[in-house]
Formats: C-alpha cells, structure tokens, sequence
C-alpha cells in the first residue's frame, strides 16, 4: 500500500493560506488524521484570514482649518498636512480634519493633536492616543472670591507623577469598581490600584486647575484639565497591542500607529465597552476636585459642564478619532449639560463656545491654542533666569506650580498666538464663543522631574 504524502507548510501557503503560530498544530492534525481532500478543506476553513486590506493609493481628502500666519508656523502647517496625507491612506479611514491649534506629534503619518479622523467600523488606539478622554470641566462658584476658591483648590487637587497615598485617597464609587470588574481589559489589580490611586489627581504636562471670572455674569469659575491618568494609559497600552496582532494580519503595510481594531470583533466591542468606563472614571475624576473644593468653601455650584477632547465618538459605523479636539455636536456627547470649554492658554480666557457641524468641521473646534514648536525648543529659545521669565509673562495672574518648580515650557510664550487661533476660528466656523473665563490664576505641575527622588540619589 502507498504511503500517503504528508502536508507541509509549503502545501499550507499554496493553498492560500498565510503562515501563523496555528500552522504546526493543523499540520499535525491533518497528518495523523490522514486528511484529504473536502475533509481536510472543511477542517481548514476555520482558519481562513479575511483579505488583506491594502493602504488607498490616493490620501482620503481632509479638511484644512488652519493658516500659517508666519515662518515657523508654515513649517509646522507643513508638517502637519504631510502627516495626515499619509495618514489618510489608511484603509479604514474616510474622512477627517485638523484644526488651528494643529501641531505634528510622532514620525510621519501620527494623528497630529487637532486632528479628527473618521474611520469606518474600526477604532484606532494610536489616534486617541495614551491620554484618553483629555478633558475640562467648569463650576460655577458664584460670587466667591477668586483667591479663596484658588486656595481651597490648591488644598485638594494632586499634581505630578503617581497617585494619592492611602491616606488621602477619595472614595472609589462602588458602580465604578464594578464596571472596572465588568470588563476583562479593565479588570486586573493594577489597573484597579490606580484607578483607586489616581482618583482626585491631575498628572503633570499641560494640565491645570484655573481660576477666572465669566465676562458674562461676573461669577467666579473653576476650570479642570486632564485626562485619564494611570487606567487610560494602561488600558492605550492593551488596545495596541491588540490592534497590532490584528494589524499583521489584516493590513501588514499600515504604520504601527494606526493599526486598528475592527469594532465587529469581541476585542472591538469589549474595547469599546472599556473606553466608555474610562471616561465615566475621568469624568468622575474631575468631580471629586471640583465637590471637594466646594465643600470645603461650604457652597454649592451654579452650574456645570465638561467635555472631552481626546476620544473616539462613534456615528452608526463611524468612528470619529479626535487627537485634541472639541466635539460641538451633542450626538457626540450623551450627558451633554450645556457648551463647550477650549482653554487658550493660563494668561487667556478659557472660551465657552458653541457651534454647528459643517464638513469642513465634521463637527469639532479646536481644543486649545497648541504648540508651535516642542517644550525643549522654546526653552533654548527663552533667555534670563526661569524666574524673570516667570515673573514677566505671568504678570497680574495668582500662577503657582504644584512641585514649586517653575516650567517655562507651559507659559504662555510656549503656545500658539491666541488670537490666532479664535480668527481662524471665525474664519472657518469652527464654533462660536458666548462667553469666556478671564483669567485670575492656576495651578500647573511644573518642572517636578528637578527634584525627583532619582535624581537627588544621582547627585549623592
């Protein structure tokens, strides 16, 4: 009797199959079981790939809300515009945007922040980016004088690396702790231990708590910027994984930063899922600050709202990737309470605006006034002390850093021209200001690494 000839991976691949970790295994059940024929079809059809899906020849057009006003920002316009062409050749994707704070923020073909794009049935970690669900909240304090809410804040706000200890941790809500338990992306000791940890802080960069006056009514605001801390960068660093094993599979020439994961999957629908608790978490985040500064100045709010500006925003089947930017349509936002916030920069009013979606806005304004160019080039850039360049250009304003380190690279030279970025707001109906937040003070982080821990034991 013939001895039957045995599959390999070469009979595996001329079948059109693409090589993987299941090829071993099958080979070896198709051997043993001497299988042939339909049987061994019928048993491979369970590890049939779907197409690859190859890059669009051409960019998917984008809208361009954005005018460079001079040298260095035409190089930054330029570099933006050359990103996104080469990002819009992603297949997934059908439409976006970028705005007048735009700013490049990776090699070419990153989302760069102010940049909006729609992919369908897919979501993209890389383009909402480790800082998930960056967000501002307002309260209004009424008539409270500025100082004494700016102090109560200072009390109760968290700035810098890390969480709270166990002594001064807020309470976790107990729906939280249960939807975190809900879902296996999210439920693991350390993302709980920090989601419990982090709760009540504000991490460091750009964000901030600001103090200001409504030009409309005189009341005395407080302004909240962060995002979602340790659980949204831990929950970015899973969705990219997962978004490159589909990535090799599915579309081996996209860029590592815009794989994807396709929603109609079980890791589609459960990231979606953990995407959602995770705002609820930032949001929540926001409002233990704002509660705890309020009960310590015995008072209750008059009103407040908040919105994101770092998401995904889903439409029927399309996802709608913001890298900083401002979601307008209320579709976007199922506990819409009242406008929107784009902070400028802290010796500017945070604007309150409201507006329509058009396609060129796709329905988002900017989320702030973005850089021109990165925190190290202005520092080269700046001459004096840190101190006299602090003092000049904070001038009239209660500014204070958390770490008692003064960082120049969030003063407001660091940042784009501010009325240039509401002109061209104007210009491109990208929202409407109805009322704005005139500055008194803030607290930042500030430069926190100069006297971290490791680097007083270097010095000893």
């Amino acid at each position: 009797m013939k001895n039957k000839i045995k599959i390999t991976g070469k009979t595996l691949i001329d079948l059109g199959f693409r090589s993987g970790k299941w090829f071993p295994e099958a080979i070896d059940f198709i051997n043993i079981n001497q299988l042939e024929g339909e049987a061994m079809h019928a048993y491979l059809e369970q590890f049939k790939s779907p197409p690859i899906q190859d890059l669009h020849k051409e960019s998917i057009p984008f809208a361009i809300n954005i005018k460079a006003e001079n040298e260095l920002e035409e190089i930054n316009v330029n570099s933006v515009i050359t990103s996104m062409n080469t990002l819009m050749k992603t297949p997934t994707i059908v439409n976006g945007a970028i705005m007048p704070d735009a700013c490049p923020t990776g090699p070419n073909g990153t989302i760069p922040v102010g940049g909006v794009v729609v992919a369908k049935n897919a979501i993209h970690p890389g383009m909402h980016s480790a800082d998930i669900c960056c967000s501002v909240m307002l309260t209004d304090f009424g008539k409270t004088e500025p100082k004494k809410v700016l102090d109560a804040a200072h009390k109760n706000t968290h700035f810098g690396p890390g969480g709270r200890d166990r002594d001064t941790q807020y309470r976790f809500p107990e729906e939280l702790l249960k939807d975190f338990k809900g879902n296996y992306m999210l439920n693991n000791e350390k993302m709980i231990q920090a989601a419990r940890s982090h709760l009540g802080t504000q991490g460091d960069g750009n964000h901030f708590l600001f103090i200001g006056i409504s030009k409309n009514t005189g009341n005395t605001m407080m302004v909240t910027h962060h995002g979602s801390r340790g659980p949204g960068a831990n929950l970015y660093s899973q969705g990219m994984k997962i978004a490159e094993r589909f990535r090799k599979d599915l579309s081996p020439e996209t860029l590592k930063q815009n794989a994807w994961i396709p929603f109609d999957t079980e890791e589609g629908q459960t990231y979606w899922e953990a995407l959602q608790i995770i705002r609820k978490w930032t949001k929540t985040n926001h409002e233990v600050i704002h509660n705890t500064t309020l009960q310590a100045l015995d008072i209750e709010a008059l009103d407040r709202y908040w919105n994101e500006h770092n998401f995904v925003f889903k439409d029927k089947d399309l996802f709608y990737h913001a890298k900083g930017a401002t979601p307008l349509n209320s579709k976007f936002m199922p506990d819409i309470t009242g406008p929107r916030l784009i902070p400028l920069n802290m010796s500017e009013p945070v604007l309150i605006v409201e507006g329509e979606t058009t396609t060129n806005n796709l329905g988002f304004a900017p989320h702030g006034a973005g850089r021109n160019v990165s925190r190290t080039q202005h520092k080269k850039s700046k001459t004096g002390t840190f101190q006299e360049i602090f003092e000049e250009e904070t001038k009239g304003l209660d500014v204070r850093f958390y770490s008692n380190e003064i960082d120049i690279s969030e003063l407001p030279s660091a940042y784009k021209n501010a009325e240039t970025v509401r002109n061209q707001m104007d210009e491109f109906g990208l929202g409407k200001v109805i009322d704005e937040v005139l500055p008194y003070g803030c607290i930042m982080a500030g430069d926190w690494q100069k006297n971290a821990p490791w680097k007083k034991r270097k010095k000893k």
